[in-house]
């Protein structure tokens, strides 16, 4: 309760020192009395430079300005077009807020640049928002992502992507130019905060000019990182080195140089402190930036990697993580119709993970105690290169080529209650090539031609070998001469696959503000897998199982052929963009010594509608109907290992399943109030979809795929409401979801409910010469069908400067978990802090820090698992207090 009153006190506080300035609001107008819009107004303290508050007009021409009583002020307006306006205005300590209206004369220039000797913290040109960064920083952050978080409008994820007015952003450039292939993750983790001049936040983003009017970009968001430098060549960076007890180390080498036509950027990060710079999520999460989407028409097929199910680390934690990370990115721009850009990356890790879990079978009663010691190593390559080719503005070419290399071994020891002691060693290689080819072509006024053309290239070994003292499994011909020789299981396997996508669009413009879109387009697949299982014995030979039912040798095409027609009508408010695509498709598998082919036609309609209430305030609605199908492990009809405890077969009779599915969007994001809102509903209808029949052997199981009459739902809404006022920053978010799913275990109907809906409000400082905090409190709720949890989670940072040359930083986090029993309960806290020294205009930096202060040693996660009807809460344990002592030369 005492924490909970700490933060309270904390909000009050923030809000009191809000409430002693005087507001100043009134209109911005012409002569003829129409608003201006965009518009800004600016208050300086009467004969400073010192900007004490702006103000952007909205779509009715308002302002508002938070002005310090007792002080003179001179108001500056300025608008495109128009003569600036100066007056001055004296504040009383009466504390009363007033109104004042301004009116613009028209300039009589006939082209007239407004003459601005001030920067604006914020402009907007076009769908072009740019933020002055000194504007909203106090000069202690450290990389880019403590900038962004200062902005309003956008927020950091916990996975260290951006947002912007709700939407992920799909790309970082840096002075223009891509930052590995703009991957926001890398940007905001690298960027120093000190080199940073603007951010300018790209809306409505297509590289390709000539389709920025037929296509819908409303959620294709980019941001720009302009750069502080007075010259057109500069290096800047930095390396970092610190050593901690317990032989803990990083170095951290960073390098950046940037001309007009060329930029390089060398990033390293070698540590045994528990932070992953690159993890197999991001390895697996990064496309490679390949610009053409295929995206559209109804269709998902996706090909499916790491097939294995590796131990996945808690929030980027663990009992311990050795980093090796290395990447070069570069960009060249020999003359201006031509650029050449590319990337490697390496990472090289170790990680230890121990889970201790608890999961109860709703079906059976049974209750499995497990724990799970892991070590995991991995070892990724990436190497991409990409180049664009505009001879003129009516064609634009880019064709890529990425490449993707990985090494990834585990080995696990479980100890179960009903399992006893097993061994498991998994051990992948998938490599994959990717290339892509994209042309648009701008024939005149009313015809536009694009061609997107993919190739992937992908393969795989997977191995998995158990070890375990009992074997369930009775499809197994399995040998156990000695009552104490344990089960020694191999299973090797190989995927290959080769997918070409390719489609052509042709656009004609009937009016400037609509247009027709024919679409042809294909995706063919080609995908063989192999798979055996063996029985090492304890005298070291071996027993291959050579029943059909145990082995896979399957050939698997897929292919779609399709034609779309689409239309866009942009009337008043009103943005119109239906469309229908017909699809043939084909399938056939070879097996068993059988083919199995089908062939079929599907008709699939989406549409996209939007009303813009203003420039800033719109509502989408979206429909559309997706055809999925699953690739080749689906329909194998061999068994499979998926693990010491599940086995699996694919189903060559497997149908696709249809997806319904609907979203209401709701965007506003006023300038003028600097309030962020952005509400969301979605829901989708599975039919006949893919599902499987389980059966349950105590806790070990034997499943295959089938469809489903039964379909599956989910609901999910999300609000958030961010507004920033003069020193505050303030945001309050809520997500709920509600899944309905569908299931066979002992051949009978399982009907699953899950409902998370969690909570979350803060409020953050920005003062320029005192103490910034942040806090916030976190309430979520997780409802299964017969059971559920509540975590609360209240949160806090802080950031201060002293003595001129120190700064201190601090985050502190809360955890409550409860299960509704009341049965479990475990309350922990993370605690870091970081203290920096550096003299005024040193390049030397001095860092003292210190991870999980308050020496926690686990964290705790719920799951459901939909196949088998089961509950799972485990603890999940995680490195304790680490101290490390670092110095940072700025180059």
């Amino acid at each position: 309760m005492k924490k909970y009153s700490i933060v309270l006190v904390l909000f009050l506080t923030a809000f009191s020192a809000f409430s002693q300035n005087v507001k100043l609001e009134g209109t911005v107008k012409d002569n003829e009395g129409n608003p201006l819009e965009m518009a800004n107004v600016i208050a300086f303290k009467k004969g400073t430079k010192f900007l004490q508050s702006y103000s952007i007009t909205d779509h009715s021409g308002n302002y508002k300005l938070s002005l310090e009583d007792t002080n003179d002020y001179s108001i500056k307006i300025s608008y495109l077009g128009f003569d600036n306006l100066n007056v001055d205005i004296s504040v009383d300590n009466s504390g009363n807020d007033f109104k004042k209206d301004f009116v613009l004369t028209q300039s009589n220039e006939e082209l007239n640049e407004v003459e601005i000797t001030y920067e604006m913290p914020v402009k907007i040109v076009g769908d072009t928002i740019v933020y002055n960064s000194d504007s909203f920083t106090s000069g202690k952050e450290k990389k880019l992502e403590d900038v962004l978080a200062k902005l309003p409008g956008i927020e950091i994820d916990d996975n260290g992507e951006v947002e912007v007015e709700g939407k992920k952003v799909q790309k970082v450039l840096v002075e223009g130019k891509e930052f590995f292939d703009g991957d926001s993750k890398l940007a905001t983790q690298n960027i120093p905060a000190s080199a940073i001049d603007k951010v300018q936040v790209l809306r409505n983003y297509n590289e390709v000019s000539g389709m920025r009017g037929v296509t819908n970009n409303e959620d294709n968001i980019a941001l720009n990182i302009k750069l502080k430098t007075g010259k057109d060549s500069f290096w800047f960076g930095e390396v970092n080195a610190g050593i901690g007890d317990n032989e803990k180390h990083i170095v951290k080498p960073k390098l950046f140089y940037y001309s007009p036509k060329k930029s390089v950027n060398l990033l390293a990060d070698f540590n045994n402190i528990g932070v992953a710079p690159f993890t197999r999520s991001d390895y697996f999460r990064f496309t490679g930036g390949l610009r053409g989407s295929m995206q559209g028409g109804g269709t998902s097929f996706n090909v499916s990697t790491g097939g294995l199910g590796f131990t996945t680390a808690q929030n980027n934690k663990a009992q311990e993580i050795v980093s090796k990370f290395g990447a070069l990115n570069f960009n060249i721009s020999p003359k201006k119709t031509l650029d050449l850009n590319g990337f490697a990356i390496v990472n090289n890790s170790e990680t230890s993970m121990l889970t201790k879990s608890n999961t109860i079978y709703n079906d059976t009663g049974l209750i499995e105690e497990r724990e799970t010691s892991a070590f995991q190593e991995s070892k990724l390559g990436m190497l991409k290169f990409s180049t664009t080719y505009r001879p003129n503005t009516n064609i634009h070419l880019d064709y890529d080529i990425f490449g993707k290399l990985s090494e990834q071994t585990e080995i696990n020891d479980v100890n179960s209650t009903n399992r006893g002691a097993v061994d498991t060693y998994l051990e992948e290689k998938p490599a994959s090539v990717n290339q892509n080819f994209n042309l648009y072509y701008t024939i005149d006024d009313k015809n536009i031609f694009a061609t997107e053309i993919q190739h992937l290239y992908q393969k795989d070994m997977p191995l998995y070998n158990s070890i375990t003292s009992t074997q369930p499994f009775e499809l197994l011909p399995t040998v156990q001469e000695d009552a104490s020789d344990l089960f020694n299981l191999f299973q090797n396997s190989k995927t290959t696959t080769s997918k070409f996508d390719a489609k052509l669009d042709y656009y004609y413009l009937l009016t400037p503000k609509s247009n027709i879109n024919i679409r042809f387009g294909t995706t063919f697949s080609a995908q063989n897998f192999e798979s055996d299982i063996e029985q090492e014995l304890p005298d070291g030979s071996t027993i291959s199982f050579s029943d059909t039912t145990l082995n896979n040798n399957v050939d698997y095409n897929f292919s779609d052929v399709f034609l779309g027609v689409y239309y866009k009508l942009v009337a008043g408010k009103f943005t119109l963009n239906p469309g229908v695509t017909i699809h043939q498709y084909t399938t056939k598998d070879t097996q068993l010594g059988s083919e199995n082919k089908d062939s079929f036609s599907k008709i699939l309609p989406d549409i996209y509608a939007k009303y813009s209430f203003n420039s800033s305030a719109n509502l989408r609605l979206n429909y559309a109907i997706t055809s999925q199908f699953s690739d080749i492990e689906t329909v194998a009809e061999g068994y499979l290992l998926d693990t010491y405890n599940a086995m699996s077969r694919g189903n060559r009779t497997i149908e696709n399943s249809l997806k319904h599915n609907y979203s209401l969007n709701y965007f506003s994001f006023s300038m003028f109030s600097f309030t962020n809102i952005h509400a969301s509903i979605n829901y989708s209808k599975n039919v006949n979809s893919v599902k499987n029949n389980t059966e349950l052997i105590g806790v070990d199981r034997i499943s295959y795929p089938l469809n489903f009459n039964f379909a599956d739902e989910s609901l999910s809404g999300s609000f958030r409401y961010g507004k920033t006022y003069s020193k505050l920053k303030t945001n309050f978010s809520t997500r709920i979801s509600q899944n309905n799913y569908n299931n066979l275990v002992n051949d009978e109907r399982v009907k699953l409910k899950s409902l998370t809906h969690s909570y979350t409000a803060s409020v953050a400082t920005k003062f320029k010469n005192a103490p910034n905090f942040e806090v916030g409190y976190q309430k979520s709720f997780t409802d299964y069908s017969n059971t559920g949890s509540t975590t609360d989670k209240p949160f806090a940072n802080i950031e201060v400067g002293f003595l001129k040359n120190f700064i201190l930083t601090a985050d502190y986090t809360h955890f409550k978990y409860e299960n509704d029993e009341k049965t479990v309960e475990n309350k922990y806290s993370f605690l870091n802090a970081k203290l920096y020294y550096q003299q005024k205009n040193s390049k030397w930096e001095f860092i003292l820090s210190a991870d999980n202060l308050t020496d926690n040693t686990s964290i705790n996660r719920d799951s459901l698992n939909e196949i088998v009807n089961s509950n799972t809460t485990s603890l999940y344990y995680i490195q304790p207090r680490i101290w490390m002592f670092s110095v940072k030369y700025n180059l």
